[in-house]
């Protein structure tokens, strides 16, 4: 994928092709605030349809630590999942 900021991503070739898939999963995104959590949620989609690849919305778990924004992630107008995550000794909302 190219955007103004340069190339990112795997950098794909003619004679290149991906196996099995299907099991290609386990990305993992960090983000500072609520509107980079959507864009790049909006660009991975994209992207992954422009190279037949599908996102099964039902296994995304957004987790959020810290965020002023309760607000859900969609994609497709799908809400995907928060994830809760607790630290012992601590307060949470």
């Amino acid at each position: 994928m190219s955007t103004s900021q340069g190339n990112h991503g795997i950098q794909w070739t003619g004679w290149m092709q991906l196996d099995g898939s299907d099991f290609a999963d386990d990305l993992a995104f960090q983000y500072r605030t609520h509107q980079q959590m959507h864009i790049k949620t909006a660009s991975v989609a994209a992207a992954s349809e422009a190279v037949d690849l599908n996102i099964h919305k039902g296994k995304i778990m957004i987790l959020k630590c810290n965020m002023e924004n309760i607000n859900p992630i969609t994609l497709d107008a799908e809400t995907l999942e928060d994830v809760v995550f607790h630290v012992p000794g601590k307060h949470h909302r």
